[in-house]
């Protein structure tokens, strides 16, 4: 079972991947957790990744399929897949298609997160990151607590990237670039919407029932 979580950034798919992957055992993929990771590196392919992030704008196709190649080749075994924030555009779609086949795989399901701009720029300006577990909170919602977070506070974080200007810039990136899978996926009768405006809890209820509904 393979399933794309797909939704403009700050969608929730972070929060809600994590609980699939919990209740189901999925493995995550996560290509921002990919650029993130060599960023940190120190390469010169993080730098340059760092400035195009910081932009607002899309890595290109070559790198992040590359990325998931080398995770798909590297996965041994496993009960299925979540891609997370990928594919992004239909050049992506189509190439996971291709990649997932040449691993005798197939996209069992794609949830489509909706979600406005208003409440987009509200959720990723006041996200917080923690630094050592990777553990995704809010200032306003989801805060981080003793009970559902162990690290020390000092390591919550807000990213160089969550500020108005580049949210802005990444919306508009994505109505451009990533709307037209919709159609895609749609022709492929895998397609289900689901509206991201209700609390965390009541989206997971919904994604639960679609994946408990697929024949695997």
């Amino acid at each position: 079972m393979n399933i794309v979580l797909f939704g403009p950034p700050g969608a929730g798919k972070g929060t809600q991947s994590d609980k699939i992957v919990k209740d189901f055992g999925l493995t995550k993929i996560s290509t921002g957790d990919l650029l993130r990771n060599e960023i940190e590196k120190g390469s010169s392919l993080g730098a340059k990744i760092k400035s195009i992030i910081d932009e607002g704008n899309l890595v290109s196709d070559d790198i992040i399929n590359n990325l998931i190649e080398n995770i798909l080749g590297n996965t041994n075994s496993y009960k299925g897949i979540i891609f997370d924030g990928y594919p992004r555009n239909l050049r992506q779609a189509q190439s996971l298609d291709t990649l997932l086949k040449k691993y005798n795989q197939k996209i069992s399901c794609v949830l489509s997160l909706e979600v406005n701009k208003n409440a987009i720029i509200e959720r990723i300006t006041s996200r917080l990151i923690c630094s050592k577990c990777g553990s995704i909170f809010n200032k306003h919602f989801n805060k981080a607590t003793k009970d559902n977070h162990s690290c020390d506070p000092k390591f919550l974080i807000t990213r160089s990237d969550d500020n108005i200007k580049t949210v802005e810039n990444r919306f508009e990136t994505y109505n451009k670039e990533t709307m037209p899978i919709i159609k895609y996926y749609i022709n492929q009768n895998i397609l289900k919407e689901i509206d991201g405006m209700q609390k965390i809890d009541q989206i997971y209820k919904e994604i639960r029932q679609i994946i408990d509904s697929l024949d695997t």
